[in-house]
Formats: structure tokens, C-alpha cells, sequence
């Protein structure tokens, strides 16, 4: 397998700097005047036919290797649900919060003047 840069690979590296340098150009003729600005199409549809082409054609088989497991074990399964009873604790302290100060704030009424 080819190297892997944020997990991703180089196949999607190039989609995204195509369609990156799509954007670019696009966004540099949409400024122009005149008949240039029409080209945004072109650039647009040329973008989608190369990405089209990259799509259908992979290099690397489809099918990935066999690969036995042995058992997934969750070892921070306790961990995880201590954060996640901390985080539920929070969210409903930081609910009566809002409660108290922002929708039960008492409305003063306005005082009326006599003419």
C-alpha cells in the first residue's frame, strides 16, 4: 500500500487538489469581464471529467487483502464511560444555567408617563 498522509491516500490527495485548483481558477475568472467568465463552465466540466477518469480507472485491486483478527477489545470502555457521565453532568448543569439566568429573568414593566 502506498503511503498514507492524515490517513488518507494518494489517490484522494489528487481529487482534492484538483478540485482545489478548480476552485482557485474559478474563483479568478468569475472576476474577469466579458466572455473569460463563461470559462468557469469549462474549467467545472474539465475537473469533473478528470476526476471522473481518476474514478473509474484505479490503479490497486478493488479487493483488499485477507486479514484474520483476533478479538477487538475496548480497553478504555470505562474510561470512556466516566467522560462520557462527566460530559452528561455538564450538559445538564450548563441547561439549569440557562434555565435560571437567561429564561426565567424577570421583565421589569416599563413606567407609564402622564401628560
Amino acid at each position: 500500500m502506498a503511503g498514507t498522509v492524515l490517513g488518507v491516500g494518494p489517490g484522494v490527495l489528487v481529487l482534492q487538489s484538483l478540485w482545489g485548483l478548480a476552485l482557485v481558477l474559478c474563483l479568478a475568472l468569475s472576476r474577469t469581464a466579458g466572455r473569460a467568465r463563461f470559462a468557469v463552465v469549462l474549467v467545472t466540466l474539465g475537473a469533473a471529467v478528470l476526476s471522473a477518469a481518476l474514478l473509474l480507472f484505479p490503479r490497486e485491486d478493488e479487493r483488499p487483502a485477507v486479514v484474520v483478527a483476533d478479538e477487538i477489545m475496548d480497553t478504555f470502555f470505562i474510561g470512556r464511560f466516566v467522560l462520557l457521565a462527566v460530559m452528561s453532568l455538564v450538559l445538564v448543569g450548563c441547561l439549569f444555567l440557562l434555565l435560571i439566568y437567561h429564561l426565567m429573568e424577570p421583565v421589569y414593566a416599563k413606567p407609564l408617563h402622564s401628560s
